[in-house]
């Protein structure tokens, strides 16, 4: 649902913003049980992409993103993984540039945090967490082991990645959980009697993991069965289970969906026909993944997992990335009716740059430029500070006057 619109007394950027505190560090909105995240996934630039054309990519992301009421952003530490999986690699693999590097860049591009992924197979790995908080200013990483076992290894183990970042001040960590691994098939195969994936969270979370966050979902039942799972064993131990954030993408051709499960998500035959047949394929993705979350959200209810969301596209697809905005609204949207509370979507006036405000405040004043310039700063920011207040009342004046909307949904 969106609040009635607001006209901020200036005329400044505005962006959309979920209900949490702007200056509160994306980890602890990540690892905040009582509330939802939501977030958008983004790749790196290629490696060796020149600054200006850097910037470029980061505004295009912050401004096709804007009017999407996220927490901030999660940006992907892609490897080449040849032994992923025996199938051939749909798209080719390209370096790309370091996904903290990029994150920093992006936070401060479009004014929102970045939860940054990183593979724990660098040799250089304690350099690059020191990196990622004392220059880039990160609070928040997901740690990815190797996709396989094979082939030499380097970098530490997950466990000793997980010490070395739970040590870090400043930096709260979370990891991946793969519904995939929680398959009778996948126990199977791998000479156990029941799948153990909700043990390897339980694991990860006594070491200090503070999220966990999913691989995309084409089938809900094995990932009900992991939530399920994990409910039930934090609960046997005494534990307070951490947030696990649902990551859904949409597809709309065979190459994406080819790529879809080279990455090792599961997609059942009927699904993948549903969708590849639709006369628009990439909304029959949305409508399915939506369905998908609904019922997961009833199977799920009351077991005390508390959930979140993140949307990704996984090609460069002009249409899987518009379907993107589309069905994060929705995910929102179901998610948050869900919670069975009044809910309201604002927007929040970003400052403009210095300069621009400077000129717009003297506008406002009329000031003398006869003034002695003591004079003139005082009165600029005693302007500003009015602003700044005139400001909240408006949001929080929006705030009420959304809720009297009593079910106002935007769709």
């Amino acid at each position: 649902s969106v609040s009635p619109h607001i006209t901020p007394s200036l005329s400044t950027s505005l962006i959309m913003t979920s209900s949490a505190t702007q200056d509160e560090p994306l980890s602890k909105r990540m690892a905040n049980p009582a509330r939802p995240v939501f977030l958008l996934g983004e790749v790196p630039p290629g490696e060796g992409t020149q600054p200006g054309k850097c910037l470029e990519i980061a505004s295009k992301f912050a401004a096709r993103s804007r009017a999407l009421a996220t927490d901030g952003f999660i940006v992907y530490d892609i490897q080449d993984e040849p032994d992923r999986s025996d199938m051939k690699r749909p798209f080719p693999f390209r370096r790309l540039m370091d996904s903290s590097k990029y994150a920093s860049l992006l936070a401060k591009t479009s004014n929102k945090p970045c939860c940054v992924y990183k593979c724990v197979a660098d040799a250089q790995f304690s350099d690059w967490i020191d990196t990622a908080v004392s220059e880039h200013g990160h609070s928040a990483v997901n740690l990815v082991g190797r996709a396989s076992s094979k082939g030499e290894y380097v970098g530490p183990a997950i466990s000793d990645a997980m010490q070395i970042v739970h040590a870090k001040k400043g930096l709260e960590f979370g990891c991946v959980c793969i519904a995939e691994r929680h398959t009778l098939e996948a126990a199977k195969a791998r000479g156990k009697d029941y799948p153990t994936e909700h043990l390897n969270m339980l694991r990860k979370q006594k070491a200090g993991a503070e999220w966990f966050i999913s691989q995309a979902v084409y089938d809900a039942e094995p990932t009900i069965r992991l939530l399920k799972d994990y409910a039930g064993s934090c609960r046997e131990q005494g534990i307070v289970p951490r947030k696990v954030i649902l990551t859904f993408a949409p597809v709309s051709r065979q190459k994406t969906m080819n790529f879809i499960k080279w990455l090792g998500v599961r997609v059942p035959e009927e699904t993948e026909s549903q969708i590849l047949n639709a006369e628009q394929p990439v909304d029959e993705s949305v409508k399915l993944l939506c369905n998908m979350l609904k019922e997961i959200l009833q199977q799920c209810s009351g077991i005390g997992v508390p959930l979140g969301i993140s949307c990704e596209s996984v090609s460069i697809y002009k249409k899987e990335i518009d379907a993107v905005h589309e069905l994060f609204r929705r995910l929102q949207d179901i998610l948050l009716t869900s919670r069975g509370t009044p809910w309201v979507v604002q927007w929040v006036e970003v400052m403009p740059p210095a300069g621009v405000a400077q000129k717009k405040i003297r506008a406002l004043t009329n000031s003398d430029d006869s003034k002695n310039d003591s004079q003139s700063k005082d009165s600029e920011l005693t302007v500003a500070l009015l602003h700044v207040f005139f400001g909240a009342a408006l949001v929080t004046l929006g705030t009420i006057l959304g809720s009297s909307l009593n079910g106002s949904r935007r769709k």
